[in-house]
């Protein structure tokens, strides 16, 4: 799904660049106000900071050196300011920065719920829907961290730093010189470090999406796993990959605390080596303590902001990784785009024809030249064996795929021409596996048409003869449905499906085996309910059992892709050397002896 350009080589500091400018004028504006608060608490938070390093001289001198008992009071009066001021000023920061991070991943989770709704069928069949989750849970939080970082890093250590390197060289010109000398050879050091940091994050973060979508896919299919004895098998693949992602982690770890021993031996160095020179001063020129105090005091102080600017780089190309992995989703184009002369569908007779259509998947030809003409207000059923192209055509009329060539026509006009929310308005969908959405009874009902009124919501359950389980269930239509309706039989859920589609009270009508659900008892009500409900309507309806279609006003027999004969179920039944003929005498002797 990545593209190309993704690579681990590629996470550069230009890249770690356009993605914070991109990140900054997406968001800059909206939250201006919000970031000066946190940026003048921030400089507020650096400069109490350096102060309480900065008059460390005067504590030494006047209190200590000196015994002023007259200036002792202001000058521990001002450090408790100090100190008030840096505690409500970082509570305050954390705080907005905190809700400003909140908004922004907010934000891209809508956004990015959105846009996935405007990709294509076809792309949620190549791509993992597992992955596709994982990596939208994994990776939001980058954008808000980019901003974050860039708003710590600059308003609060980097001008902490620099105060506090002020105070350094103020006090004392010469030690400052000289700890500035140790300083480029770590700096080169952590930089090498960062370089080699790129590629494990990104490899890191790859991994552990899968691991998070083979955990979701396995959840799903939790039956089908205990079914087939999966266990062992599914246990072996995710400890493989659990173990590289587990890996990957370690070396993370590995490379970026390895800056801790150089730092930690930069910083001991730095200060034994003052210490040395500040006890030499003391005992053979009797120079005062004070600035050796407050030059410690600063240097000591200076140690924090100094290890968090040397990991900014690494926190930031991990950050800058994750938001690029979310801005590639968000970037993907829709592969079918209302074209700019689309116009709104407008449905009089709901007759659908199909002209020369034929399609692929891949390279795989699926159909090849079908036409046929579903006239409207009747039923039109497609019959043939597993792979002639049934669901492939009921797939191209609500636009989820689009033909490779050839047109579909509704009351004469090409459904590739109309805009495609006009043209879903005007169907109601009815697929073989019954999907159901968090919420209750009621609510999956009403999906179909949110306007729908209660009394509505309960004649579209009577119709497809799920209104009596319904009132049976605890809460009755209030009654959730747990996650994909796992607390219903299949034929409930199927029931529930057609109550949705028949509320949704739309001219066209397509049903993909809507029955196929459904026990024998159920299959017979739910038929004169779909019966009753395809009255007046337009049906494209698919039925692998025969039985279910003998009343459709017009069968179409496909084959390998092709139509290879229309007509009614007596004309056809009648075509010794028939396809069709053929199929109801392989079902009829089934069909007997259910009897």
């Amino acid at each position: 799904m990545p593209s190309p350009d993704t690579s681990p080589s590629h996470i550069d500091s230009s890249t770690v660049t356009a993605v914070l400018k991109r990140v900054i004028a997406e968001n800059g504006r909206d939250h201006i106000w919000g970031y000066a608060i946190a940026i003048v608490c921030l400089v507020i938070v650096a400069l109490s900071t350096s102060f309480t390093a900065w008059i460390m001289k005067s504590v030494i001198d006047e209190a200590f050196a000196n015994r002023r008992a007259d200036v002792v009071w202001i000058i521990c009066l001002s450090i408790f300011v100090a100190f008030v001021l840096r505690g409500f000023a970082g509570y305050i920061q954390a705080v907005t920065l905190s809700k400003i991070g909140n908004n922004i991943v907010a934000r891209y989770q809508r956004r990015l719920y959105a846009h996935l709704m405007t990709l294509s069928v076809g792309f949620f069949t190549e791509a993992r829907s597992a992955r596709i989750a994982a990596q939208v849970s994994q990776n939001v939080s980058g954008i808000r961290d980019v901003l974050n970082l860039t708003v710590t890093s600059t308003a609060r250590d980097m001008l902490t730093f620099v105060s506090l390197l002020g105070v350094m060289v103020y006090q004392d010109p010469l030690l400052s010189c000289a700890v500035l000398v140790l300083a480029p050879p770590l700096l080169l050091a952590l930089r090498y470090l960062s370089k080699r940091l790129r590629q494990v994050t990104k490899e890191s973060i790859h991994l552990n999406s899968h691991v998070l979508g083979a955990m979701q896919e396995t959840i799903q299919g939790i039956s089908i796993v205990k079914a087939f004895t999966m266990e062992a098998e599914l246990e072996r693949k995710i400890n493989k990959i659990i173990a590289a992602a587990e890996g990957r982690s370690n070396k993370i770890a590995r490379l970026s605390e390895r800056n801790a021993p150089m730092t930690e031996s930069f910083a001991g160095l730095a200060v034994a080596s003052v210490l040395a020179y500040a006890a030499y001063r003391a005992i053979y020129n009797n120079v005062p303590p004070g600035a050796f105090f407050s030059f410690v005091t600063a240097l000591l102080l200076a140690y924090d902001p100094a290890r968090r600017l040397a990991k900014l780089q690494v926190q930031m190309e991990r950050a800058a990784v994750n938001a690029r992995m979310i801005y590639e989703l968000l970037d993907m184009q829709p592969r079918q785009r209302d074209l700019p002369d689309a116009k709104p569908l407008v449905v009089t007779e709901a007759r659908i024809e199909l002209r020369d259509v034929a399609f692929a998947y891949g390279n795989d030809d699926v159909l090849n030249g079908v036409n046929f003409v579903a006239e409207g207000g009747k039923t039109t059923a497609l019959v043939g064996p597993s792979g002639a192209g049934k669901s492939t055509i009921i797939n191209l009329i609500p636009r989820f795929y689009d033909p490779k060539s050839g047109q579909i026509m509704i009351d004469g006009q090409d459904i590739a021409h109309v805009t495609k929310q006009s043209l879903r308005e005007q169907l109601a969908y009815v697929s073989q596996q019954p999907y159901l959405f968090e919420g209750s009874i009621r609510d999956n009902i009403r999906y179909g048409r949110p306007t729908a009124t209660d009394a509505e919501i309960e004649e579209a359950a009577r119709l497809a003869y799920a209104h009596d389980f319904i009132l049976a269930q605890p809460e009755g239509y209030d009654t959730p449905v747990g996650e994909n309706g796992v607390t219903l039989s299949g034929g409930q859920r199927q029931r529930l499906s057609i109550a949705r589609a028949l509320v949704r009270n739309a001219p066209i009508l397509l049903l993909d085996e809507a029955t196929s659900a459904l026990d024998t008892e159920s299959e017979a009500a739910v038929q004169k309910a779909l019966d009753e409900a395809m009255t007046g309507r337009t049906v494209v309806v698919i039925a692998h059992r025969l039985s279910t279609v003998v009343r459709a006003d017009k069968i179409v027999v496909m084959q390998q892709g092709r139509v290879v004969e229309e007509g009614n179920h007596e004309a056809l039944a009648q075509r010794r050397d028939g396809l069709y003929a053929r199929l109801n005498n392989l079902q009829r002797p089934a069909a007997s002896d259910t009897n």
